[in-house]
């Protein structure tokens, strides 16, 4: 550790390991999808999303505000925790990265069936939420994540096993 151990001001060692990020990326199901509004404004919501191919694949109606946000400045940053899954909470990731909004069949054709199997295990409510899915103005964010802030808070509290439990 470095020359803070006894504070919590340096964190940088902190990070998730790979293999545990990958864990927790295909674990969760949501995350905290942010972009720049018109005004210059920090803007976000919750959605459900895809991994794949290191990529974040999201899907929402062509007229969410995101939608013309991202269009007009394609980055964004996504956020996904571990609350809710077997990593458990204290475990984060964010992403920065840029975006590029898909309308055309081909990728509906792919990322739809996908999707809904991810978020619908059970074939006949993936097929019927495949169904929904495609409608005539939904559009496809592919996300690529060009840079990467993780934590896993149980390294922290390594630095105070006093207080970690």
């Amino acid at each position: 550790m470095g020359i803070d151990d006894d504070n919590y001001e340096d964190l940088t060692e902190c990070a998730l390991t790979p293999e545990l990020e990958k864990q927790l990326v295909d674990a969760q199901s949501e995350c905290v999808f942010m972009w720049t509004n018109r005004g210059g404004e920090a803007f976000g919501v919750v959605m459900s999303y895809l991994p794949k191919d290191g990529r974040i694949w999201l899907t929402a109606a062509e007229k969410r505000a995101r939608i013309s946000a991202v269009r007009r400045f394609p980055r964004a940053s996504i956020c996904i925790n571990g609350t809710g899954t077997p990593n458990g909470r204290g475990k984060t990731v964010t992403y920065k990265g840029s975006c590029i909004v898909h309308a055309d069949r081909q990728t509906k054709d792919w990322f739809y069936p996908e999707f809904a199997r991810r978020l619908r295990p059970e074939e006949a409510a993936a097929t019927v939420f495949e169904k929904f899915l495609d409608s005539p103005h939904r559009v496809i964010i592919e996300f690529v994540p060009d840079y990467t802030l993780s934590f896993d808070g149980a390294v922290m509290w390594q630095r105070s096993p006093e207080v970690a439990t």
